[in-house]
């Protein structure tokens, strides 16, 4: 099935989310749809899909031209969308996930699940996603969750399948086995609109890109361009997408975490005796796959977890025995993993965001006394020293696109005096541009003096910023290596194997 969009404009007010937007994608035809957050992607395919509806232009399905008023709409013509947060019940099994909203039941009222799971299964074994029906979705791993969209699109017939950033929560893994399964669909005849900001996976599946910035379509390319030339074109600057930074000179330990344990509520390890050192001007990056203990390790070192053992000591001061603000206030600045959940309070205007942590202090206010003209003047500077794109300071967090949103959290936890930095997937989600500045920004506080702890599931990530890699596997940390270590042993040890060790033969 063919996909025609002619001329789609839509507006927020002042702001030309979309501006007389073209392009197609045709019969078993995988379309990557290229740009930075903020670009106007997702509107345009929120528009497509019945959410939004456009101030003008037209959408075609095989030539002929539709109204779209509502998802239902959508799915009707063929058209299904999996968004980038998942529209999933947590507590809801997959199969009543799948009826949500066309629910049948029998004679005696009695909610009737059969033919959805009969559906589920014959889904699952075309395309081997390995989806168990009546398990509980809250139970599943991200990447089987994605599955369940994908099933609940097909289940509806969707011959053209819109993917808003599909990679962006999942690990490598997941990622590789994502764009297979893409492959397959494209195989079986479906149309794909891939929507990304991620170079290697668009090249890798594109049959064709198209680039927008700013609400404009700027150009089209091969899977084959160059991923400079993607980037250039996605920003519209020359893009470095290498990390420049000179070879470290560390000092004096900042961090150091001896024998450190976090149990869970059944005493079993999360957190597996974990022990190391990073020093003043050093950046230490902790990979591994998601789920082997990183994020409890993250969140105990700003003391956010109990049921603890050992100790985690900043510059001689016990972290496990201080409070959270304590901790922030002796000088550790903590970029989050879920920016929307743990790094802003999204009904809070920009400004309120930028100070957060340190809104008590002067000069933002004095016995009782709030100053709100001294808080606009920090949001003003902030926001133009860390690029900050916002029609106002006084907009709400939830305004902003991805990369926007990380650049508050860390302009927040970068403007006050620090002495170690913890950034958990500080890139996850975020485009070309937004990780390019991310990164030198990390590299900017390493080369000041601090000490960095960087969380990320990304091996390209941790090979551009890494001074040193630990590798997690089950909750300890099973080898630190130089950052020169190749890609394959470090792959190796993320799937908790020895480089060279006969279990590899």
């Amino acid at each position: 099935m063919s996909l025609e969009l002619r001329g789609i404009t839509k507006s927020f007010g002042a702001l030309v989310a979309n501006d007389s937007i073209d392009l197609a994608v045709n019969d078993g035809e995988i379309l990557a749809i290229l740009g930075e957050n903020g670009a106007g992607k997702s509107t345009l395919m929120n528009v497509v899909y019945g959410l939004l509806q456009p101030d003008s232009g037209t959408i075609a399905v095989n030539g002929k031209v539709i109204t779209i008023h509502s998802p239902l709409d959508a799915l009707e013509a063929g058209i299904g969308m999996v968004h980038q947060h998942f529209m999933l019940i947590p507590v809801f099994t997959v199969a009543e996930n799948i009826v949500l909203g066309n629910e049948q039941s029998n004679k005696l009222g009695i909610l009737n699940l059969e033919q959805a799971r009969a559906e589920i299964r014959r889904i699952s074994d075309e395309f081997n996603f390995h989806v168990d029906p009546d398990a509980l979705v809250e139970n599943l791993p991200v990447g089987i969750q994605q599955r369940v969209e994908i099933i609940r699109a097909l289940i509806y017939n969707a011959q053209v399948l819109i993917l808003d950033e599909p990679t962006a929560v999942l690990t490598p893994q997941e990622t590789d086995e994502l764009l297979r399964n893409l492959k397959k669909l494209r195989e079986s005849g479906r149309s794909i609109v891939f929507i990304s900001h991620k170079l290697r996976e668009v090249k890798e599946i594109a049959d064709k890109i198209t680039i927008i910035r700013r609400g404009k379509v700027v150009g089209s390319a091969s899977p084959s361009a160059s991923q400079e030339e993607l980037a250039n074109l996605m920003v519209g600057r020359e893009v470095d997408l290498k990390v420049d930074k000179q070879a470290h000179k560390p000092g004096e330990p900042i961090v150091e975490v001896k024998n450190f344990s976090q149990l869970d509520h059944y005493g079993r390890p999360i957190v597996d005796d974990v022990s190391f050192e990073v020093r003043a001007g050093e950046i230490l990056a902790i990979a591994g796959v998601q789920g082997n203990g990183q994020s409890e390790l993250a969140e105990s070192m700003l003391g956010l977890q109990e049921n603890t053992k050992g100790s985690i000591k900043v510059s001689g001061h016990d972290v496990l025995a201080n409070g959270v603000l304590e901790n922030l206030r002796s000088g550790i600045a903590y970029i989050p993993e879920d920016r929307e959940k743990d790094g802003l309070i999204s009904s809070f205007s920009i400004a309120e965001n930028l100070i957060l942590d340190i809104h008590q202090n002067q000069p933002f206010s004095s016995k009782g006394l709030y100053f709100p003209d001294k808080v606009e003047a920090n949001a003003n500077a902030r926001v133009a020293e860390f690029d900050v794109r916002t029609q106002s300071i006084f907009d709400s967090a939830s305004s902003l696109s991805g990369g926007n949103k990380q650049k508050v959290v860390i302009a927040r936890e970068l403007s006050r005096p620090v002495k170690l930095v913890i950034a958990c997937q500080p890139t996850r989600g975020l485009d070309v541009g937004s990780i390019e500045f991310v990164h030198r920004r990390l590299v900017e506080e390493r080369d000041q003096g601090r000490a960095v702890i960087v969380f990320s599931t990304e091996l390209d990530e941790v090979f551009a910023l890494a001074d040193r890699i630990a590798i997690m596997f089950k909750g300890r940390i099973i080898a630190i290596v130089p950052a020169t270590e190749s890609r394959e042993n470090i792959g190796l040890y993320m799937a908790g194997l020895t480089p060279g060790s006969t279990a590899n033969a």
